[in-house]
């Protein structure tokens, strides 16, 4: 059997009641999750003999459960959780009765080189006077031996992990199946100086306090931004928030080692404190970033870091079973069928079809990817959830009725708030065509539609000039659309709306602007009969 993922292990008492059947479905039940049973004994004996009543149709088990998520004050209760949906969902009487969680948080120890020492001078003197000259000698000849040894000329290739005793100690026995050193040897660490005065914690405690500092100086940063945009009273209320956030980072940060190590700590602090508010408020480039855009950078690493905290807990069975189609049928649909989406809209609001704008390709796909990045903000709503089961939240505990509704509802409302930015994406478009056709200036282009000012001359008379929403009128310039299906689109600023006709009984000349009036040479025009 594969072996079953999982971040926590915790020492769960379960009470089973009911009949053999019963104790033997939830032994099988244990066993098809990955939890191991430690012990199993009868309610009343052994362990629970004078602390629960006894009762013959109750069995109790010593059941280590095992899951995803983050280790703090509600994990114990998060086992208890996944008890009792297994008992709702095997309609079992299942009790959690007591929690405890077994900690295997990992010892972070030092790493160490072994090197040979046989390059080192000599510690005793040579016979005679020692002169001045030989002093140097010596101490040159220590010197350059320390050198070599960090450079890593002389090592060995064996590797140790302890304190600096213990990796002496390590690298000089004799290893059982290996062999005894054959040269006296010494260790170096791996990286810079060993510093026995720094005890580091251990790697998850260590990491999680390393997550909340940086999330002070981010904090810290925003606020720094936000009253860089105010003036007045609020500049100083957000900048006595933005002290307090720096405040709380420092106080974590002089406790990131268990001993030893508080100025190094405050230093990197003061440091990455620097560089935050240098990247905030524009000393690099110039460029102070707003608090919208921070925002939007926040929302993307949250959304990512949601994401990863949920889709980890898929195995790829799930994710060649269902996941992986769902995601490629979800890509293939956005990218083929919405490629034409926002042109069809921009072509709605001016009461044009979208075959009338005739979009290249390679701008229907760019108008796809920008679809897909306003859509992106529905992954939103997953990632903080992913983020909530991973820290055991209550609301997105198994147990939970209304976790599911609640997580419906949140979608819904920001996938309507994505559609409504891809109207006001086309909407915008739309608004900045019509102030333009009005002013007559040229408008901006809209994924690669670039309406231009043309002059129409007709080449057929104006009695056989079949146009469609308006009378054309030669001596005006008009924005083109271009050609498309052989018709011309044009757009009439003065009444506002589109007009069309035939591209065979019309010629386009370009036009600088709106504000031209269009003359063509005599004679052209054919004349009416």
């Amino acid at each position: 059997m594969l072996r079953k993922r999982y971040d926590q292990r915790v020492v769960v008492l379960v009470e089973v009641r009911g009949e053999q059947r019963d104790w033997d479905e939830a032994e099988r039940l244990f066993d098809q999750r990955g939890w191991p049973v430690v012990a199993g004994f009868a309610r009343g004996v052994g362990a629970s003999r004078g602390v629960l009543r006894a009762a013959p149709s109750a069995r109790l088990y010593s059941v280590e459960v095992r899951f995803f998520g983050a280790r703090n004050r509600r994990t114990e209760q998060a086992a208890a959780w996944r008890v009792e949906q297994l008992a709702r969902a095997v309609g079992l009487e299942m009790y959690a009765r007591r929690c405890e969680l077994v900690d295997r948080d990992r010892e972070q120890l030092t790493g160490w080189r072994v090197h040979t020492v046989d390059h080192r001078p000599p510690r005793a003197p040579a016979p005679g006077p020692v002169t001045r000259m030989a002093r140097l000698r010596r101490a040159v000849g220590v010197s350059r031996a320390r050198i070599s040894e960090r450079r890593g000329y002389h090592d060995t290739g064996m590797v140790v992990t302890g304190t600096a005793s213990e990796a002496r100690r390590l690298s000089r026995m004799n290893l059982p199946g290996g062999s005894a050193p054959g040269a006296a040897v010494d260790v170096r660490p791996f990286y810079g100086r060993e510093r026995s005065h720094i005890v580091p914690r251990r790697e998850e405690d260590g990491w999680q306090r390393v997550f909340r500092f940086v999330a002070w100086l981010l904090a810290m940063a925003f606020c720094a931004a936000v009253a860089r945009q105010h003036s007045g009273v609020r500049v100083w209320v957000w900048a006595g928030i933005a002290v307090l956030c720096f405040v709380g980072g420092a106080r974590l940060a002089y406790g990131l080692f268990a001993v030893g190590g508080r100025v190094r700590s405050l230093l990197m602090c003061g440091v990455v404190a620097v560089f935050l508010l240098a990247v905030s408020l524009g000393a690099g480039d110039g460029r102070a970033r707003t608090p919208a855009q921070m925002l939007s950078a926040f929302a993307v690493t949250a959304t990512v870091g949601g994401i990863w905290l949920l889709v980890r807990q898929w195995t790829w069975g799930e994710w060649l079973a269902w996941a992986a189609p769902l995601v490629f049928a979800v890509a293939v649909s956005c990218v083929v069928a919405s490629g034409s989406v926002l042109h069809a809209l921009y072509a709605d609001g001016l009461g044009v079809t979208p075959d009338v704008l005739d979009v290249p390709g390679i701008w229907q796909a760019t108008s796809a990817v920008k679809l897909l990045s306003l859509l992106s903000y529905a992954l939103l709503v997953p990632a903080l959830w992913g983020i909530a089961k991973h820290v055991h939240a209550p609301f997105v505990s198994p147990v939970e009725r209304l976790g599911v509704p609640l997580y419906v509802c949140a979608q819904l409302a920001v996938v309507a708030v994505c559609g409504l930015g891809a109207l006001d994406s086309a909407r915008e478009a739309v608004d900045d065509f019509r102030t333009a056709a009005v002013r007559k200036t040229a408008p901006p282009s809209y994924f690669g539609v670039a309406p231009e000012w043309m002059c129409v001359e007709p080449t057929v008379p104006a009695a056989k000039l079949g146009s469609r929403g308006g009378v054309l009128k030669p001596e005006h310039p008009y924005l083109s659309f271009g050609e498309a299906g052989g018709t011309v689109s044009l757009w009439d600023a003065s009444a506002g709306g589109p007009l069309q006709m035939s591209a065979e009984q019309v010629r386009l000349v370009p036009a600088a602007d709106g504000r031209v009036r269009c003359t063509f040479s005599y004679g052209t025009l054919p004349k009416d009969g």
